[in-house]
């Protein structure tokens, strides 16, 4: 894999090939951890995938703990990122790219246990330089909502 990024329209298709084969998911992920390998410090697997929605899970692993045996608040903003980025750009067309200038994150309760993030996005119109605001959910296995991501992209539209 090169060091230049992937172009947004080849995220989608390398997803579609992918995620119906065994393992796929898992590789899936694994390059997208590759792509930025911040985001691939905390080991999210891409559960589901499609231009604008992305799910993603991460397993409570002792690595993500804090002081308060809970998953730290860094990992859950990581999650955040990785979940609004992806529903994002999924809809950005090929030339295209993006990048967050602004993220943020309420915390609502501990976060314990795999940890879901969903996150929704619709592509700005116009071309050229566009923000866009996406929020993505992180809940518990119980369904409880424990944070909320909120994302500002700055996407360069050809």
């Amino acid at each position: 894999m090169s060091k230049r990024s992937l172009d947004p329209a080849a995220i989608h298709t390398a997803w579609e090939r992918l995620h119906r084969k065994p393992l796929g998911r898992q590789l899936f992920s694994r390059m997208i951890g590759m792509m930025a390998p911040y985001t691939g410090s905390i080991r999210a697997e891409v559960l589901d995938f499609a231009p604008g929605f992305a799910k993603v899970q991460i397993r409570d692993r002792r690595r993500l703990r804090n002081h308060l045996n809970c998953i730290h608040a860094v990992a859950l903003i990581n999650l955040g990122e990785m979940t609004t980025g992806l529903a994002m750009m999924g809809l950005v067309p090929s030339g295209g790219r993006g990048i967050v200038t602004n993220l943020s994150m309420e915390y609502l309760r501990k976060a314990r246990g795999t940890i879901v993030g969903e996150s929704r996005a619709v592509l700005p119109a116009g071309s050229g330089k566009v923000d866009a605001t996406v929020e993505g959910t992180l809940r518990d296995a119980a369904g409880e909502v424990v944070a909320i991501a909120r994302a500002q992209w700055r996407l360069d539209i050809p």
